[in-house]
């Protein structure tokens, strides 16, 4: 498992868009600042614009490390931040996941689309599967990922995913109280196929 002092930059999924609530843009800003106090660098998708943007301006305004990382094709459309402290543009979308899964100790999403959903939906496959022990958390700003939440107990209710694997996804409200989650030492939880479990 993932020692908490261990945890050197947190990776944040985001929207490249800001969205239609003013408190999306307000929660990336705090987010930003809340990992640069504790001490902590950011990698994420490497964009200028949509919450993106707002997440590395702020995080850079605050005297933290940024580490973007996108590939060739979005380096244009996505308008490529041009003062990262550290900037990767890779061939494919999934060479990006691979280096900020690679580059990250811990996961955090923030509101946005399909991109981002999809990110977030493969880190916590991977956590679930244990491919990786890296905590995984959802800023849940103004309710936006209720109905993801209300999905998963759904899924679990009706038998595809295993009972307590929602400890998996960290759920915060706040920025500061998010980023506290992933300090604390990881749930234990049971492999996803329980004939698969070592024998006691």
């Amino acid at each position: 498992m993932t020692n908490p002092g261990s945890i050197r930059r947190i990776c944040v999924f985001c929207g490249s868009s800001t969205g239609g609530d003013p408190r999306y843009r307000e929660a990336a800003e705090e987010l930003a600042r809340a990992i640069v106090a504790s001490g902590r660098g950011i990698v994420y998708g490497g964009g200028s614009v949509g919450l993106m943007g707002v997440l590395a301006d702020a995080a850079l305004q605050a005297g933290g490390e940024v580490i973007g990382v996108i590939p060739e094709a979005l380096a244009r459309e996505e308008l490529l931040h041009g003062g990262l402290s550290e900037t990767h543009v890779v061939r494919t979308m999934h060479a990006r996941k691979a280096l900020m899964a690679e580059r990250s100790d811990a996961f955090v999403a923030m509101p946005g689309g399909f991109g981002t959903f999809e990110e977030l939906l493969e880190i916590i496959t991977w956590r679930q599967l244990h491919f990786h022990s890296k905590p995984v958390g959802i800023l849940n700003v103004a309710g936006y990922y209720d109905g993801l939440v209300s999905l998963v107990a759904h899924a679990i209710g009706e038998g595809f995913i295993r009972s307590g694997h929602e400890a998996l996804l960290l759920v915060e409200e706040s920025p500061r109280a998010l980023v506290a989650r992933l300090e604390a030492p990881l749930a234990a939880v049971a492999p996803k196929w329980p004939e698969l479990e070592a024998p006691s």
